[in-house]
């Protein structure tokens, strides 16, 4: 299997680049359900209380894992964020009974656990490992690939991975899907950033948003399936800096994979 080094990048939305055409594909796309998911609130989960302030929808319904894996106790949460207050979802999953860990770099010690199945690690999820020149003069390089960490930590499957890491998000998640590390999980549930293009995304308006598009179409080449949209109106009502095309800065998108068992 040859190592790919860029994403397919999906034709142009019209015959001549244009940021209206790429816009309204993209926007219409990330609104749109692949897939119906009855069951999205964990509040049908034991040890569950409060709501929280975000919706972070995974999907319970019968036919995916993710349910089966939770009343079996077997389920594992991946968190990725930058310290954040709202961990309301984590430590509902933890109670109910999933092995949860939380990556955030700001937190105190190097690894922390909380109550039986909730663990914080003060490591930065990043799109690249560290350059071992400069991580040897660290005494402890905090920056690695999500694959490095699973390698690290002896898991082979998780079964459900949040992120919020203020626009980091699409290039870690070009990278899970280069390095075949989507196929190992269950559900992705994504803050997506679409204000500016993002870390180290390059290029003008269309080409962003082109690539934008063309990542998430690659995650349903692998059989990731878009079941739930959350458009939050409480942040600024931006698309690349500009105030257009009825779009939030900020959308939480959930994925479930339909290949895993």
């Amino acid at each position: 299997q040859t190592v790919r080094w860029h994403i397919e990048l999906q034709p142009w939305a019209s015959p001549t680049p244009s940021l209206n055409y790429e816009a309204s594909r993209f926007l219409k796309y990330i609104s749109t359900s692949q897939i119906s998911c009855e069951h999205m609130n964990l509040n049908s989960l034991k040890g569950y209380s409060e709501t929280t302030k975000k919706p972070w929808s995974v999907c319970l319904d019968e036919r995916f894992s993710l349910i089966h894996r939770i009343r079996s106790k077997k389920c594992r949460l991946y968190s990725l964020g930058l310290g954040s207050d709202d961990n309301q979802f984590e430590l509902s999953m933890a109670n109910s009974g999933c092995e949860v860990h939380r990556f955030d770099p700001s937190i105190k010690s190097a690894h922390i656990q909380q109550g039986r199945h909730l663990w914080h690690h003060r490591l930065s999820i990043d799109w690249r490992d560290p350059n071992p020149a400069i991580a040897a003069h660290k005494l402890h390089s905090n920056t690695k690939k999500l694959g490095t960490v699973l390698n690290e930590f002896g898991h082979q499957k998780i079964d459900v991975l949040k992120a919020d890491v203020e626009s980091a998000e699409w290039k870690i998640l070009e990278n899970l899907i280069l390095e075949d590390v989507v196929e190992q999980i269950g559900q992705l549930v994504f803050e997506v950033h679409i204000h500016w293009p993002g870390f180290e995304v390059s290029g003008n308006d269309s080409t962003v948003v082109r690539y934008w598009y063309s990542l998430l179409r690659e995650l349903e080449l692998k059989d990731f399936r878009l079941f739930h949209t959350y458009k939050d109106l409480s942040k600024p009502q931006m698309f690349l800096k500009k105030e257009a095309f009825n779009a939030s800065s900020c959308y939480i998108l959930s994925w479930v994979n339909t290949r895993w068992k």
